[in-house]
């Protein structure tokens, strides 16, 4: 590193303007230097000081103040030294530890003696903060350095103006952050930023809340994880819920955002619980007069929160469930969603909970949410199938339950007449129904799933086609639906096309092959099979394939009675 001469390089350029522009270049070397890290700390922290105090001086663009002159020629002086003793920290030229601990000691005291002196000059009056140095915001791609002097020069004007200048500071701020998220790292490394953003959270002026929320959405949703750590650090979740208690309808969506991005982090959790969170974002949801987007985000964070046991229970104990199941009749559809996956998250491997969301009707107000006469989004709906699978498909009392309320006729309706997103999770939800109990396979047979499901076995989506040929294998072996099932002739035909070895169907073959064994088991199934023009495809996938499943279903349709009748197919 070569030593910078505080001397002006460029003629006109007064000792203040040098001196800030020195001081900036010192705090950015400052940061490189590895030796003797708490002293360099203590200096920097002086160096910031003494930015701070020269940016505020009066006019420093038109002229030097005389006041400023002799403590201006010093300041240099030691600035020149503090840059010398940079230099040999960074190279490690110095001859010995204890030497350098003293000279660093003896400048520590000559910028301290410079900031205490600064500090008088404006406490009487002989210096005026006119604040009338305005840097400009650095093009994109600017260097690190240039970024350093911006955030500095924000700081300085957040720190010590009127609340315009600081809305000001703060919008600047949040602006080059969106431009150029390497202004965050910037912002973390500077000193007293992220504390002074904290702080403003408690600001009782409202547009200096607002805007100082906006930076910390910023940090909280960037995706390093440690700038929300010291974001934690500095105490931002007390300042966050108090926002939520106190401020701005701006200012509490804003507080809410933050709060959901630094709970996904379940340590952070607690911090929410200890500060009194659970029950303000819990007072939040039950409130009528709420706002949508509002409500929306504490369902958020509460649904984060369910993670943690201690914090569940309270939850539970605090009347949640039955909060949030009134939420989920609400019109807005951020909020609908939000207080499903709450309800799912919070019942979620809980046989207590989830009973307790059965009990004061959750299961009912998820079943008319599906009701096609009702507009809801496609998303809800999702949601909605989603979570009714997951809180009932465990218990055959609330199969039972759904089966009497029209559960399995709403689900035929979005098979046949819904988008294929739609259609194809009510698919899915069948196939899980199907696989919960023996009322469910009649229920689902006696409302006219079959057919369909046949339908499905020519489906694009091999899954598709593995859900509906496993759904039917377990519904045919119910007696009542398999009379159902052979009465279509086209239902058996299907499946023997679908079992020809030259298909590539080998995936879902074990499913078609189940169905037509169950089909052995009435008179009218196995006649219908063997009359089937497709009923040589049973010979030759025995024969070409190591099938057991196949050959039962050979050995099942070849008994004496049946033999010659069978030969006289297959070899014709």
């Amino acid at each position: 590193m070569e030593r910078t001469s505080p001397e002006p390089s460029t003629a006109g350029n007064s000792n203040l303007r040098r001196a800030i522009h020195f001081i900036s270049s010192l705090i950015s070397i400052s940061h490189s230097i590895r030796v003797f890290a708490g002293k360099w700390k203590l200096i920097r922290t002086n160096l910031e000081e003494l930015h701070s105090a020269l940016i505020a001086s009066d006019n420093p663009d038109s002229g030097e103040n005389p006041s400023l002159s002799g403590i201006l020629r010093s300041l240099l002086n030691t600035a020149g030294e503090c840059h010398d003793l940079a230099r040999r920290c960074s190279d490690v030229s110095y001859s010995g530890k204890l030497l350098m601990q003293s000279d660093l000691d003896v400048t520590l005291v000559k910028l301290n003696h410079h900031v205490k002196k600064l500090d008088e000059m404006y406490n009487t009056g002989i210096l005026i903060r006119s604040h009338a140095l305005i840097v400009s915001k650095p093009c994109l791609g600017a260097s690190k350095e240039d970024m350093r002097f911006y955030i500095r020069d924000l700081l300085t004007r957040m720190k010590i103006g009127d609340v315009g200048m600081k809305k000001m500071a703060l919008i600047n701020l949040h602006e080059v952050v969106v431009e150029d998220d390497r202004y965050l790292k910037v912002i973390v490394e500077v000193g007293d930023v992220v504390h002074l953003l904290v702080e403003f959270l408690g600001s009782s002026e409202v547009v200096i809340q607002e805007e100082s929320v906006k930076v910390v959405a910023l940090i909280t949703g960037f995706g390093d994880s440690s700038y929300k750590g010291v974001l934690i650090g500095a105490g931002v979740v007390g300042n966050l819920i108090k926002v939520l208690e106190r401020g701005s309808e701006v200012g509490k969506v804003g507080a809410a955002r933050c709060l959901m991005k630094l709970t996904e982090n379940s340590d952070n959790a607690w911090l929410v619980s200890a500060h009194g969170g659970v029950n303000v974002l819990l007072k939040i949801c039950g409130n009528v007069d709420s706002k949508g987007d509002l409500v929306g985000l504490a369902c958020g964070v509460l649904r984060n929160l369910v993670g943690v046991e201690e914090i569940k229970r309270f939850m539970v104990e605090e009347g949640a469930v039955s909060t949030f199941i009134g939420l989920v009749r609400s019109e807005d559809e951020a909020i609908q969603v939000s207080s499903i996956e709450f309800i799912q998250n919070i019942a979620f491997k809980d046989e207590l909970v989830r009973q307790m969301v059965v009990r004061e009707g959750g299961v009912r107000v998820l079943f008319l949410v599906l009701d096609p006469e009702f507009s809801y989004s496609s998303k809800t709906k999702e949601v909605v199938m989603r979570a009714i699978e997951n809180l009932c498909f465990s218990s055959s009392n609330c199969v039972s339950t759904l089966i009497s309320y029209g559960f399995v006729d709403q689900l035929l309706y979005y098979i046949r007449n819904y988008e294929v997103s739609i259609q194809e999770l009510a698919l899915k939800v069948t196939f899980r129904l199907c696989g919960t109990s023996e009322e469910a396979k009649k229920a689902l047979g006696d409302a006219g799933f079959m057919p369909e499901l046949v339908k499905f076995l020519n489906a694009k989506s091999f899954e598709v086609r593995e859900m509906a040929a496993e759904a039917l294998s377990g519904m045919v072996m119910v007696p009542k639906n398999r009379k159902k099932f052979v009465q279509d002739d086209q239902n058996i035909a299907l499946i023997l096309q679908s079992i020809d070895p030259g298909k590539g169907n080998s995936g879902i073959k074990k499913f078609l092959i189940s169905i037509l064994i169950s089909l052995t088991n009435c008179n009218t199934g196995r006649k219908k099979i063997m009359s089937s023009s497709y009923a040589k495809n049973i010979e030759r996938l025995s024969e070409n394939e190591v099938c057991s499943d196949a050959k039962k279903l050979v050995r099942k349709l070849t008994t004496n009675r049946f033999r010659s009748m069978l030969n006289g197919i297959w070899h014709s």
